[in-house]
C-alpha cells in the first residue's frame, strides 16, 4: 500500500515536471486546416499563377502574386494555429503564454526564419529550382528543433518534411507536388491523429 502511494506521488512529480517545461501540443485541427490551406494555395498557384512554359520570372506579376499566396497560407496558417491552441489551453486550464512558449518559438523561428531568408537569397539570384525542397527541410529542421519544447509528436512530422523535402530536391520539376505532400497531405494526416487522440 505504502509503495502504491509512493509510485502515484512519483508520477505525479513527473507529470508536473513535463508541464513546465514543456509547451501544450498544438491544436490537431489547427494541423488539418494547415493542410488545407497549403493545398488550396497550391491550386491557385498551379492554375492560374505559375506559366505553362515552366519559367517563372522574377519580379513579374505572376511572381508577386506567388508570393501574395505563399504568405496568405503562413498568415492562416499562424493564425489557425494560435486562435485553436490558446482555445485548447482554457478548455484543459493551462497556461498558454509562458517562459517555455518563448523557448518553442526561438527555436522554432531560428532554423525558419534562416531558410527564409537563404531562399530569398536563392531567388534573387534567379535560382529557385529548389525552392519547394528548401521550403520543406528547413520547416522540418525548425519543427524537429522546436520538438524537445511540445507535447505531442511533432518531431515525425517534421522528419517526414525533411525526407520528403530531401526527396523533391532529387527531382526538383515536381516540386508544386512535393510542396503538396509535405505542407499539404502530411499536415492533413498529422493533424487527423492529434485530433483522434485528442477526442479518447
Amino acid at each position: 500500500m505504502e509503495s502504491n502511494k509512493y509510485l502515484e506521488d512519483l508520477s505525479e512529480i513527473k507529470e508536473l515536471m513535463n508541464s513546465s517545461s514543456r509547451f501544450i501540443s498544438l491544436s490537431g485541427l489547427s494541423g488539418i486546416m494547415a493542410g488545407i490551406y497549403a493545398i488550396l494555395g497550391a491550386a491557385i498557384a498551379f492554375f492560374y499563377l505559375l506559366p505553362h512554359d515552366g519559367y517563372l520570372i522574377i519580379n513579374s506579376w505572376r511572381f508577386d502574386m506567388l508570393i501574395v499566396v505563399l504568405f496568405s497560407i503562413l498568415g492562416l496558417s499562424v493564425l489557425t494555429a494560435y486562435v485553436l491552441t490558446r482555445r485548447k489551453a482554457k478548455k484543459n486550464n493551462e497556461k498558454f503564454w509562458n517562459a517555455t512558449t518563448k523557448r518553442l518559438l526561438i527555436n522554432f523561428l531560428v532554423p525558419l526564419v534562416t531558410g527564409g531568408i537563404y531562399i530569398l537569397i536563392k531567388l534573387q539570384s534567379q535560382q529557385y529550382g529548389l525552392t519547394a525542397s528548401l521550403m520543406l527541410i528547413f520547416y522540418g529542421l525548425a519543427l524537429v528543433n522546436a520538438s524537445k519544447y511540445t507535447l505531442g509528436t511533432i518531431k515525425y512530422l517534421g522528419y517526414g518534411q525533411i525526407i520528403i523535402g530531401l526527396v523533391c530536391a532529387a527531382y526538383p520539376g515536381y516540386g508544386l507536388w512535393f510542396w503538396i505532400i509535405g505542407f499539404g497531405v502530411f499536415h492533413i494526416i498529422y493533424g487527423a491523429i492529434m485530433y483522434r487522440q485528442e477526442k479518447n
